[in-house]
């Protein structure tokens, strides 16, 4: 189930929360339990692999993040 649907929705602007909301190519902070859902969603998010903290692997498989890593 994607974020939107989880009342996450980060694509829709907020300005009352000086929220312009994301676009491709930004970057923002997400769980390992829900990247992991959205992995097997096949819909995982790229991960900058630098900025990933090691206890991901508690939920994540250090090969699937890789999979979808990105060098920035």
């Amino acid at each position: 189930m994607e974020s939107a649907a989880r009342g996450n929705d980060l694509s829709t602007p907020h300005p009352e929360w000086n929220f312009p909301g994301l676009k491709p190519g930004d970057r923002w902070c997400l769980c390992a339990p829900r990247w992991q859902e959205a992995f097997q969603a096949g819909m995982a998010p790229a991960v900058l692999l630098s900025a990933t903290h090691m206890l991901a692997l508690e939920f994540c498989n250090l090969a699937d993040l890789q999979a979808q890593a990105v060098q920035k």
